[in-house]
């Protein structure tokens, strides 16, 4: 495990984002199955039923999620797509919400259980909010088709940074691969899938040309809706990341 990106420290090494997909995938999936830490309702998106799922393929400093993401093997059980839908439909009914998700991680790892879990959704009245960094998305030429399968999904797609040099540096992967969530972007588009695009696009990490730049390049995709602009807030995790990382926004 010496190998596994953590969390970014200066000097850090820029790694491959697929090849960490790849990696954290054998730490946290097995046969369809996920390993997930909690199951819970909250009140974004006026109200929505989670499952807090393990691991990611970026190591982005701003990034709130507990450090399951840092250290998958150590966090976590597996459930199958029916657990894990079993217990989103029951928490959501107790809570009267319609919406599902899965967070805490990137849902787009372990395809063969988020399509599961996205084919029993389909039989519903929920509708299942998917959050993506789209690096899976836009290095997968079938995952968007395979996405527009289902009419219960819409797909909230997070951008990390406007050029190469800023992905590498907030995110640690090889800024080769930043232009995979925009290609994302420009499938989810021709496939028809319902998906709107968030940026984190705080002015304290984000310069105004690199802002430019993401507005320019998005434009490219081909995206004409609503963009969703984040900030970065003073979760425990996030100020631990940024500082290890050497940034000083808190």
């Amino acid at each position: 495990m010496d190998d596994y990106p953590r969390y970014l420290k200066p000097g850090f090494e820029p790694y491959d984002p697929i090849q960490l997909a790849a990696m954290t995938e054998g730490l946290v999936c097995q046969n369809s199955s996920r390993k997930y830490t909690d199951f819970y309702c909250t009140g974004v998106y006026g109200g929505i039923s989670t499952g807090y799922v393990v691991g990611c393929c970026l190591r982005c400093v701003f990034c709130w999620v507990d450090f399951s993401r840092d250290f998958p093997e150590r966090y976590g059980q597996l459930y199958t797509s029916e657990e894990v839908f079993k217990r989103l439909v029951k928490n959501a009914r107790r809570r009267d919400v319609s919406k599902l998700r899965i967070s805490g991680g990137e849902p787009t790892l372990g395809k063969e259980h988020l399509l599961a879990l996205l084919e029993l959704v389909e039989g519903t009245d929920y509708l299942f909010i998917l959050e993506t960094n789209g690096v899976l998305i836009g290095s997968d030429r079938d995952y968007a088709g395979q996405l527009a399968r289902y009419t219960k999904i819409h797909v909230r797609l997070s951008l990390k940074a406007g050029t190469a040099e800023g992905f590498e540096k907030r995110t640690g992967a090889k800024g080769d691969f930043w232009g995979l969530p925009y290609e994302a972007i420009s499938r989810l588009g021709e496939e028809k899938v319902s998906f709107h695009v968030a940026a984190m696009s705080d002015p304290r990490l984000l310069s105004s040309s690199e802002r430019a730049a993401m507005a320019c390049r998005l434009k490219e995709s081909g995206y004409k809706g609503y963009l969703e602009e984040e900030v970065c807030d003073p979760y425990r995790t996030s100020i631990a990341r940024l500082r290890e990382a050497g940034f000083k926004l808190f």
